[in-house]
């Protein structure tokens, strides 16, 4: 059930299924969607929808038959897909870049300090510097990069997006999924009316990672993300 009524839990009989499609650039941007199914895959009772999709992402990014493994691919996510053991399991992929969105209570990391002049670090070796909490403004300190852009709706509205980015942060991740290793870079959006007040209640987070994520400026990852919305009509 797409839209479930408040207090009720349906039950549905049915198979899961995991769908990654190709969404084709749009010369204007009234153009109808469209997107072009790559490979759908049922998702089992002991399959996690994430797992699913990790392994459908390596399976047509590593094709030497298809194009995606010679060009740089932009993949667009929901926070279901944000997770440390979906994207540990594509983030090593050379020329794929993800963009996920990821939710407003989650906590990353600087790049830990490096040790004062004349002295050397013992022990383990630190992974993580100062916490960066989403919801706490004090932690943020002052982005790395901004950017602003603006649209214009079907309605004839136009809103103002202002982008704020801070680079080479790192997650905590498992035993088995080392997120120290795969660097991101974190992306506030807030859309703003003629008035300048914010639209939404909440603002956007995304999180960009991949070894070429310095390739897309922050316009390009917030217009690549709004791509995702056609993805959920079909």
């Amino acid at each position: 059930q797409p839209n479930t009524l408040q207090g009720n839990k349906p039950v549905t009989v049915g198979h899961d299924a995991s769908v990654l499609a190709a969404l084709p650039e749009k010369e204007n941007p009234t153009d109808a969607p469209w997107v072009v199914p790559l490979n759908i895959r049922r998702v089992t009772s002991e399959e996690k929808a994430s797992q699913v999709g990790a392994e459908q992402i390596r399976l047509v990014v590593t094709d030497e038959n298809l194009p995606f493994h010679k060009a740089m691919c932009v993949n667009v996510e929901d926070s279901g897909y944000s997770g440390v053991s979906h994207l540990g399991a594509v983030a090593d992929l050379e020329n794929l870049v993800t963009v996920v969105r990821l939710p407003g209570n989650r906590v990353v990391y600087r790049q830990p300090e490096p040790p004062a002049e004349g002295r050397r670090r013992v022990g383990h070796p630190t992974w993580y510097g100062k916490p960066f909490a989403l919801k706490d403004p004090e932690t943020w300190g002052a982005p790395d990069e901004e950017a602003q852009t603006s649209f214009t709706t079907r309605a004839g509205c136009t809103y103002t997006v202002e982008l704020q980015a801070w680079h080479d942060l790192v997650r905590r991740g498992k035993k088995d999924v080392p997120m120290y290793c795969h660097p991101f870079t974190l992306v506030r959006a807030r859309v703003l009316d003629a008035d300048g007040k914010p639209i939404h209640k909440r603002e956007l987070w995304l999180l960009v990672i991949g070894e070429r994520r310095g390739e897309l400026s922050l316009v390009e990852i917030w217009e690549a993300y709004g791509r995702r919305y056609d993805l959920e009509h079909f």
